[in-house]
């Protein structure tokens, strides 16, 4: 059994995103999930990416925003909802709302994402 503290919890940053690494390849020893918190606030945008062999479920929790997916397309994201990466499939979200947009990240295999943002603490 593993308990991981808040103190042992990373929070990576760019602006107006903060991924708060609730389970990952640094605190925990899980070689199965990644699961991260992460925060948008509005008008901010995590841009259109891709895990080319790790396959990602977002669940929105709280706010709304609105999924960057490949070739220009756009899907709202609202709470309750469930979106599911395959390996490569591009993704990103944008929060065009006016509060926090919030979401749970699944990611299997594992993802350290420190490379992914500017501001680690």
């Amino acid at each position: 059994m593993e308990l991981i503290k808040k103190s042992q919890i990373k929070v990576l940053s760019n602006p107006g995103v903060e991924s708060a690494q609730l389970l990952n390849p640094e605190n925990s020893s899980s070689e199965r999930v990644t699961i991260t918190r992460v925060s948008v606030q509005p008008e901010a945008e995590q841009p259109r990416h891709k895990h080319d062999f790790s396959e990602q479920i977002w669940i929105c929790v709280s706010g709304s925003g609105v999924l960057l997916l490949a070739d220009g397309k756009e899907e709202p994201f609202e709470p309750g909802d469930v979106a599911r990466f395959a390996d490569g499939d591009i993704h990103g979200v944008k929060n065009k709302s006016q509060e926090v947009f919030e979401y749970i990240s699944v990611t299997s295999p594992p993802i350290n994402f420190g490379y992914a943002y500017k501001d680690k603490r």
